[in-house]
């Protein structure tokens, strides 16, 4: 954690926003923003501090090189993507590498240990793009390295995303308003993504790490089921709160940035899936990698081709590891499937039944994906599935032993949190504008700005049980 929550709730955040309040000029706000977010992060990283401040300049001088003769623009871009890249590789990837060389009949080399610096999937990503849309000539080259600084360091979305690109928030960054609707706006919208995390993905959580800790001869069917849904409402909420709390930060501030989620678990087939499910690192990978490739312009063979490297590189932009590589491919290859019908998702969108059918079917894939994303090795994942599909290798004896163990976990707590999580994995806000009469719009609105007083009296009352985990996405 780059702050404790406490600290950051009670310390930094009203420290910093009181600030940025009372100073009165543009420059010195932006310059407030940028030391709050440099102290923010140092916080957990003093020394990985300097290395993300090395890159931003570096990425600086190649968005500098955008201004130049073709030669020179073609040069910077191609030094930015070898820096960029090779900042992950040695720092996210050298390890994995090594393991993977030294498993194959080659000389065994050292493995490196060193440590991931947080958020450095992130930050990395947004110098890229705004390097690449420089390039395009889709934005303007920033001369101003403050400028570029605040962007790439803004605290609310710096260490777990969502991914900004600089041309969503350039205009943002010379010029932006502060207003008491978008303070509070943002402020509902941050007790929102906070009451995710604490109150429901920290629930779930326990018993997802309960199945997940549990030896394989012992799991039963239930249990393996029960763990694997946990982690998938875990995941959604931790991370849909962590986007939630990064958007309402940015509009305390005056900045607006784009939605991450559109109810991912409505989605009736995995391209819809990830139509929904963290919107800027999918639309990244397709605007930045999917399009370079040829897209789908090339033929049938290119746009296969084309989608097992995205799909590739999406399941190993999360970790490096063999289990999150096997995960992108596996939700690349159902979308694959879909997209050539050999799963007819289009064809069971025309009736109620099939569209439920259908929807099934996605949940059921999503929940086995997200389970081999969970594992810790392939191992565990294959013996999860087996499991899951009665294949276990559990006796009676231990069935007895791991079926009280699963009725332990249905704790009243539990089941009302799980079903609080399935009634709001819908896009319950915008049904409700769509049924309501527009003249009650402001009767909601004050309703739900008291109802966001007491989920933070209950997120507080969480946070002073001491039983907070880390955002799951700190890891990426």
């Amino acid at each position: 954690m780059v702050f404790s929550s406490s600290v950051f709730l009670f310390v930094f955040l009203p420290i910093v926003f009181g600030l940025y309040c009372i100073l009165p000029e543009r420059h010195i706000r932006n310059g407030l923003l940028i030391v709050a977010s440099l102290v923010f992060y140092a916080f957990g990283e003093p020394v990985v501090v300097f290395l993300m401040v090395l890159s931003i300049f570096c990425n600086y001088l190649f968005g500098l090189m955008m201004s130049g003769k073709e030669v020179i623009r073609k040069t910077g871009l191609w030094l930015s993507v070898i820096w960029n890249l090779g900042l992950l590789g040695v720092f996210k990837y050298a390890g994995f590498l090594s393991e993977t060389w030294n498993a194959l009949p080659f000389p065994d080399v050292p493995v490196p240990e060193i440590p991931l610096p947080i958020g450095i999937s992130f930050f990395t990503f947004q110098a890229m793009s705004y390097v690449i849309d420089a390039y395009r000539r889709d934005i303007a080259v920033q001369k101003n390295p403050a400028r570029l600084l605040l962007y790439i360091t803004l605290f609310p979305q710096l260490i777990a995303g969502p991914i900004v690109k600089y041309k969503d928030i350039e205009a943002q960054l010379a010029q932006r308003t502060l207003t008491l609707e978008k303070i509070a706006q943002g402020i509902r919208r941050f007790i929102i993504g906070l009451s995710k995390k604490l109150l429901i993905a920290d629930t779930v959580s326990v018993v997802a790490d309960a199945a997940f800790s549990t030896s394989d001869d012992v799991l039963i069917c239930p249990m393996a089921w029960l763990g694997a849904i946990c982690y998938t409402l875990q995941i959604y909420f931790d991370f849909s709160g962590y986007s939630d709390m990064a958007i309402g930060l940015g509009r305390m501030f005056g900045f607006t940035f784009k939605e991450n989620f559109n109810a991912p678990y409505c989605a009736a087939s995995i391209t819809e899936f990830w139509r929904r499910w963290h919107i800027s690192v999918s639309t990244w990978f397709k605007e930045y990698l999917y399009f370079p490739l040829g897209g789908n312009r090339k033929g049938k063979g290119h746009t296969i081709l084309n989608k097992w490297i995205v799909f590739f590189c999406t399941g190993l932009w999360h970790g490096a590891a063999l289990t999150f590589v096997v995960w992108g491919l596996l939700n690349g290859g159902l979308l694959m499937l879909e997209e050539f019908g050999i799963i007819p998702v289009k064809k069971m969108q025309k009736s109620p039944i099939l569209r439920f059918v259908s929807h099934l079917y996605t949940m059921v894939a999503v929940v086995l994906c997200f389970t081999v994303f969970r594992a810790d090795s392939m191992g565990q994942a294959l013996h999860f599935w087996r499991t899951m599909f009665g294949f276990g290798s559990a006796d009676v004896v231990q069935w007895q032993i791991s079926l009280s163990l699963f009725l332990e976990q249905l704790t009243p707590l539990f089941l009302v949190t799980v079903i609080v999580a399935v009634f709001f994995s819908f896009p319950v806000k915008s049904l409700l504008e769509q049924k309501l009469p527009s003249d009650s719009a402001q009767t909601v609105q004050i309703i739900s700005y008291v109802v966001s007083v007491g989920l933070l009296v209950l997120c507080l009352l969480y946070l002073s049980a001491g039983t907070y985990s880390p955002f799951i996405y700190l890891n990426f």
